[in-house]
């Protein structure tokens, strides 16, 4: 027994040598990074506030530039808060879906007295993330039609077995069961967003619900305005609102978040109807192909080519109307960009040394940043976005930021890039299922988070067959996307514009990746495989020499011939 306990320690103790071997050699032998960090920090800590709706994709972001020595601070504390604090000095930048000006009833949120300009930085879609059961069964397969969503979020639709939802989900027997809409209770893009496309889909509903809540003039809004004695609940930032729906307590509730909340959560969302009465879910492609037509000002529609020629202070802010209405079968409507809002000159403790940051920043996140999004539930720019984007850079006092040329932009690895600028996102998205369409039939495929799909009544079955082949085009599973996320957050690259994103680290990739340690420790680590090749050459030496002459005291040799 004791020989064989001795054995395997020796084995176990093997292994982790071997083990421990194979690791540092793969340090020695990655090629030299040349966006290993410098042995002295380059960059002052800069701070930033606003957007939740953007907040995951800019925590990866900062997560990320860590590596170089890039201090970012960034406060998710809603779009108007954002753009209240970039104004009076207290952020470095901000973030927000909607630009500064527009008419929210009488309160109008006047421009900054310091220098700013806009450039998007993530793409996405406002999503209904809901948490229902029909029975003991998780309802995963939604559908929903415009006038469902502005019916529950205005308080003439208040159960779900209510004829319209009924009719949106032939394959499902609606429960009779009370709706709990879940709005944002701070100041926020996702509703400014939200209440603009009600205002422009369905005037009606938006304005009898404006006069039952005494909001006037009936305008878009950041804040939503509560319907007192309904069954609506007010919850701070997306993480709020995915926080409420997600409780197991919380059946029949349903609130508007960033796709990303839902994946992060392992929720289902709602597939909406689009123009073509097809239900969509906002896809990485369904974005891209819906902002195909949103009218970002600056842009020409048709080249894509972006110029601020007149200076005008909304370039690269966006009109949706057209995406509202795209007929294109594979459009999510509620698609839309986001922004960051930078400065532009030196007022409010803008410096030179912050401006070197911030501008390293935003070259990060227009080029490898958006090679992360799609696993984080967002669309990647477009290459004219990004494009427009440096230049918008190039406005930061300090700025180190190069000018962008056309073969640095194409070595973004951006996933929307393609050599004549076409948006690969969205001419390769597939056509929704058959099953997808509004009439008859009901997809069974889980959205979202969801990992499960949802059985349909017999009756509605019609084509499921397209729905399953199709489950890969559409969406990922939660766990596929948990595991994109975790890869995006450990992505790694060089200072600057250039660069692709890092996916589970082995073979090669980790060679690449621990190159991007400092020089002092990986020779550091240089010195510890040494001593761990020399141990692994002597170690079995000396435990073999111990073994034998243990086994001699144990079992003296016997005569020539003997048996041990």
């Amino acid at each position: 027994m004791r020989r064989v306990r001795r054995r395997s320690t020796l084995r176990r103790l093997a292994a982790v040598v071997g083990a421990a071997t194979a690791l540092l050699c793969t340090v020695l032998s990655a090629p030299p990074s040349a966006s290993a960090a410098p042995a002295g920090c380059p960059y002052v800590p800069i701070t930033g506030a606003g957007s939740t709706w953007s907040a995951n994709a800019i925590d990866a972001w900062v997560t990320n530039v860590s590596q170089y020595c890039m201090q970012v601070s960034y406060a998710p504390v809603g779009s108007t808060s954002g753009r209240q604090e970039f104004g009076q000095g207290t952020v470095d930048f901000g973030a927000s879906e909607i630009p500064y000006g527009v008419k929210d009833g009488d309160n109008l949120d006047p421009p900054p007295q310091r220098g700013y300009a806009y450039m998007p930085d993530t793409a996405g879609g406002t999503t209904f993330m809901y948490n229902l059961k029909i029975g003991t069964t998780q309802v995963t397969n939604l559908r929903l039609s415009g006038q469902a969503i502005a019916g529950i979020f205005t308080g003439t639709i208040t159960n779900w077995d209510n004829s319209i939802i009924q009719a949106d989900n032939p394959g499902l027997t609606m429960p009779n069961l009370q709706i709990v809409p879940v709005v944002r209770s701070d100041g926020s893009g996702a509703t400014a967003e939200f209440t603009e496309w009600m205002l422009a889909m369905y005037p009606s509903d938006w304005d009898a619900y404006c006069a039952k809540v005494g909001f006037s003039p009936c305008t878009q809004t950041s804040s939503y305005p509560v319907l007192p004695g309904s069954a609506m609940v007010g919850q701070s930032g997306d993480l709020g609102v995915s926080g409420y729906v997600s409780q197991a307590q919380a059946d029949g509730a349903i609130g508007y978040v960033e796709y990303s909340y839902a994946l992060e959560t392992g929720f289902p969302v709602a597939l909406v109807e689009n123009e073509d009465g097809y239900y969509t879910e906002p896809t990485a492609e369904n974005v891209a192909v819906s902002l195909l037509q949103a009218q970002v000002v600056g842009c020409d529609s048709d080249t894509g080519v972006c110029s601020n020629s007149d200076n005008n202070p909304l370039y690269l802010t966006q009109n949706l109307s057209n995406v509202y209405t795209d007929p294109d079968p594979r459009t999510y409507e509620l698609s839309s960009y986001s922004y960051m809002i930078l400065p532009t000159d030196t007022s409010f403790g803008m410096t030179s040394a912050k401006g070197d940051t911030l501008g390293a920043f935003g070259a990060y996140l227009l080029c490898q940043g958006q090679t992360q999004v799609d696993a984080l539930g967002y669309s990647a720019l477009p290459i004219n976005l990004v494009e427009a984007g440096f230049q918008q850079l190039q406005q930061i006092p300090g700025n180190t930021v190069p000018t962008a040329t056309s073969a640095e932009i194409q070595s973004c690895h951006n996933p929307t890039f393609s050599s004549n600028g076409t948006n690969l996102l969205a001419t390769e998205d597939p056509d929704p299922p058959a099953c997808d369409k509004a009439g008859s039939t009901q997809c069974e495929a889980g959205t979202g988070g969801a990992t499960t799909s949802t059985p349909v009544k017999a009756s509605a079955l019609g084509t499921q067959a397209s729905s399953k082949s199709s489950t890969g085009a559409k969406g990922t599973s939660a766990s596929a996307n948990a595991s994109a996320s975790a890869s995006a957050a450990a992505a790694s690259s060089g200072k600057g514009a250039g660069g692709s994103a890092a996916g589970p680290a082995t073979g090669a990739q980790s060679a690449a990746a621990v190159s991007s340690l400092s020089p002092g420790l990986q020779d550091v680590l240089k010195a510890l495989a040494a001593v761990l090749l020399l141990c692994l050459a002597v170690i079995p030496t000396v435990i073999a020499q111990t073994s034998r002459r243990r086994r001699q005291r144990v079992n003296p040799p016997g005569p020539p011939g003997a048996v041990p």
